[in-house]
C-alpha cells in the first residue's frame, strides 16, 4: 500500500492525504481522522523521511542484530557509527531477539526506503535467506558481518572462526584436557559450525575420539541451559575442559560450576568467545577468544557506504576476514 494507493481508496487527492498524515492544519479534523482510519485499516505505514526520500537518500543506514546485551555488538555498533557520522549518516538499531519472525518483519520494514542501506548479523532461528533475497533484489545495498548468510551473494565481514575454534581447543588440550564439552546455541549459524569444525578437528588431531554427548545446543533459556549444564557437570564421567562458543554458556557455566563446588581450572578448565571487559575481574579470571568487534563494525559500514555511493559493485563477492586473538587467563591454567 502506497501513498497513491491510499489516495485512490479514499477519493482524495494525494497531496490531501499526505498533509492529513503530516496533521496538517490545511485539512479538516474529519478528513484526517477518516484517512487516519483507512490508513490503519489497509496497514498503510507512514515514512517518516518522506522529504529526503523524494530525492531517493535518507541519510539513514539500518543496523539488524540479535541483541545489545551482549559484549560483542556493543563494540560493533560503535565501529559502525563512527563511519555513519564521518558521512553525516543516522544508524537506526533493530533487534530481532534472536527470532527468525521478528527479523523478516524488520526486513519488510526496510524495504520502504527508510534506510539507504543495511547491516545484518543473523538470529540463531534463521534457517533460510528469503527475507534477505528480497532485499537484495529491491537494490536496497546489504552487507552481513559475523552470522552472515554465506550462500547469498552479499559483503561479509567476519572473524576466522574455524581457526579460532581450533585454537581454543587445542589450548585446552595442551593444558591436560581429555575429554572437551564443546557449547554452542544454534546448529544453523555459519559462526557455530566453523567454531565446532575446529574443535572438531583439533580433537581429531590430536588422536581423541568424537564423543557426540560432549557436543550440546542451547537455547535463549536460562533455566534450560543451567539444566543442560548441570546434567553435564554430573555426570558420572564428566568432561574436564569446556568451550563455549558463545559468552554467555561459559557464565552459566560458572554459576553451575559454583553450585556443584567444582573448581576451575582445578576440576573443569573453561574457555570461549567473548569480548567481555570483566572477564579478567572473574573468579578466576576467564580465558577468552576475544572478537575485533569494533573493527569488525567500521569494515563492514565501511563497505555499506561503498555500495552506497555506488563505488563498490566488486565488493558484492567479497568476504573479509579479521583474526580474533587468544587472551590466556586462570580459568585454563594447569594447577
Amino acid at each position: 500500500m502506497n501513498l497513491k494507493q491510499l489516495a485512490k481508496e479514499l477519493n482524495l487527492s494525494i497531496s490531501a492525504v499526505s498533509k492529513a498524515l503530516r496533521d496538517s492544519h490545511e485539512i479538516s479534523p474529519a478528513t484526517k481522522a477518516l484517512v487516519l482510519a483507512k490508513a490503519k485499516e489497509l496497514n498503510y505505514q507512514v515514512n517518516p523521511f518522506a522529504s529526503s526520500l523524494r530525492k531517493q537518500i535518507s541519510k539513514t543506514i539500518a543496523v539488524v542484530i540479535p541483541e545489545v546485551v551482549n559484549d560483542f555488538f556493543g563494540p560493533c555498533i560503535n565501529g559502525i557509527e563512527s563511519i555513519a557520522q564521518e558521512k553525516g549518516y543516522h544508524v537506526l538499531i533493530y533487534l530481532t531477539h534472536e527470532d527468525m519472525q521478528r527479523e523478516i518483519a524488520i526486513t519488510k520494514l526496510l524495504q520502504n526506503g527508510r534506510a539507504d542501506g543495511v547491516i545484518v548479523s543473523m538470529s540463531e532461528t534463521t534457517n533460510n535467506t528469503n527475507h534477505f533475497e528480497e532485499l537484495k533484489n529491491l537494490e536496497v545495498p546489504l552487507v552481513f558481518f559475523d552470522r552472515v548468510a554465506e550462500l547469498m551473494d552479499a559483503p561479509k565481514v567476519i572473524t576466522d572462526d574455524y581457526h579460532s575454534g581450533k585454537v581454543a581447543t587445542a589450548h585446552l588440550l595442551e593444558n591436560g584436557c581429555k575429554r572437551i564439552a564443546f557449547l554452542s546455541i544454534s546448529n544453523s549459524l555459519s559462526i557455530s559450525n566453523k567454531r565446532m569444525n575446529g574443535y572438531l578437528d583439533a580433537i581429531s588431531e590430536n588422536n581423541l575420539k568424537r564423543d557426540n554427548s560432549l557436543m550440546l545446543w542451547f537455547t535463549n533459556d536460562y533455566a534450560t541451559n543451567a539444566g543442560m549444564i548441570r546434567n553435564l557437570l554430573t555426570k558420572k564421567n564428566r568432561p574436564d575442559g569446556i568451550f563455549a562458543s558463545v559468552e554467555h554458556l561459559a557464565i552459566t557455566a560458572y554459576e553451575i560450576c559454583a553450585e556443584l563446588g567444582l573448581n576451575i581450572p582445578g576440576d573443569v578448565k573453561i574457555i570461549c568467545f567473548s569480548n567481555l571487559k570483566t572477564a579478567g575481574l572473574l573468579y578466576p579470571s576467564m580465558t577468552t577468544i576475544t572478537q575485533p568487534a569494533y573493527e569488525m563494525g567500521r569494515e563492514a559500514a565501511s563497505i555499506l557506504f561503498k555500495l552506497v555511493e555506488k563505488k563498490g559493485h566488486h565488493f558484492l563477492q567479497e568476504k573479509t576476514v579479521i583474526p580474533s586473538r587468544l587472551v590466556i587467563r586462570n580459568s585454563t591454567r594447569v594447577v
